[in-house]
């Protein structure tokens, strides 16, 4: 299937680039934004952004810029300079935040010809190749990816004309005022030189601001409705999700989950062996150096980052667990998400929390939803 897609519209990608809007700082996922951009927060123990490098390289699109804002170095730290596997990565700052549209203008002179852009918190196995042909069978100068939601009236709307050209916008609206259920899923094939009508230097949206304008010219915006799966992981109950869903291959990921297959369903790191005086629910993700004692449960839905310690006869399901971080004898965690180096003490009831790096939680607790 992949050598099919790489095969068959080349001539239609050409060298095509991508812009990934990362500009901002991650409000709706703190605490654990306080502690890394939320582009590196990992999934699976692979920092995010992997996941989007990694899916343009499935589709041969190898130039990738980043436009930031918020802590590039701390970026920088994490996917390096050049190249992260056949994809050269560049970064542009931003002096301030500029928005959507005002990030892929401060971008605009490293590109040329058709580009690619896409905001920096969505998780999809989108079929980048077939959204190309799409934009260039239409004659497009702009195309927007579009996904299909059970609740339209939580987001923007966008309606299509039978042809597939976009009517109109509309804003969140009421359920008698609901005519579609696609919204835009943060995915955009754009034609150069449109970027010129963006504004230089000044906050402006891609979503309230150009599109809209697009259309009032009569320029001609089609909307490809994608049946691919899509997930904004900007929230705690949404990255958890991700996960969730990463493990129970519910998306084509563009990534294998990292190490190596123990058993059906779980996976842990080159060296890792299972505790035969543990009990392993899969599916699991077990990081390299995690210490477990006996009689531990771990599973289902667990990934555990490096270094992670669980504590005799402890239980953790349906959670993520960052680097560094300890859950003491006989304590349960489930649906939360630890920071790195959290301190879970001993005999602790943790259930859909959510705690920042280095927090910590005395013997004998309860915290969540159960408290």
């Amino acid at each position: 299937m992949r050598s099919d897609i790489r095969d068959q519209s080349s001539d239609i990608r050409g060298n095509m680039q991508a812009v990934i809007l990362a500009g901002g700082e991650g409000t709706r996922l703190r605490p654990l934004t306080l502690d890394r951009p939320k582009p590196t927060v990992p999934l699976l123990n692979i920092p995010f952004l992997h996941y989007q490098l990694a899916l343009f390289s499935r589709h041969r699109i190898q130039d990738v810029i980043l436009s930031v804002s918020h802590r590039p170095d701390a970026i920088r730290a994490v996917m390096g300079e050049g190249t992260v596997g056949d994809v050269r990565l560049r970064y542009r700052m931003e002096e301030s935040p500029l928005g959507t549209g005002g990030g892929v203008r401060n971008s605009a002179d490293l590109l040329s010809g058709r580009l690619v852009v896409c905001n920096g918190d969505i998780l999809t196995d989108l079929d980048l190749t077939a959204v190309c042909r799409f934009h260039e069978e239409n004659r497009a100068k702009a195309t927007i990816v579009l996904t299909r939601v059970l609740d339209p009236t939580q987001y923007g709307l966008i309606e299509l004309e039978p042809s597939g050209r976009v009517r109109r916008f509309r804003e969140k609206p009421s359920a008698e005022e609901i005519t579609t259920d696609t919204i835009n899923a943060g995915t955009y094939v754009l034609e150069r030189e449109l970027l010129d009508e963006i504004p230089e230097g000044v906050p402006y949206s891609i979503e309230r601001q150009f599109f809209p304008a697009l259309l009032e010219r009569g320029i001609p915006v089609f909307g490809y409705v994608s049946p691919s799966y899509w997930l904004d992981i900007g929230t705690p109950a949404k990255y958890l999700q991700a996960h969730r869903d990463l493990l129970s291959g519910s998306m084509d990921s563009p990534l294998p989950i990292p190490g190596k297959r123990l058993a059906e369903g779980i996976w842990a790191a080159e060296g890792a062996t299972l505790n035969a005086r543990c009990h392993y629910r899969p599916p699991l993700l077990i990081g390299p150096e995690v210490e477990i004692e006996p009689g531990a449960t771990l599973g289902p839905f667990a990934v555990l980052g490096a270094r992670a310690r669980i504590g005799r006869a402890a239980v953790v399901e349906s959670s993520v667990l960052w680097e560094e971080s300890v859950v003491g004898q006989e304590s349960a965690l489930a649906s939360s998400l630890l920071g790195r180096g959290c301190r879970i003490g001993a005999h602790v009831v943790v259930q859909d929390a959510v705690l920042g790096q280095g927090a910590v939680v005395p013997d004998y607790s309860i915290l969540g939803s159960r408290s």
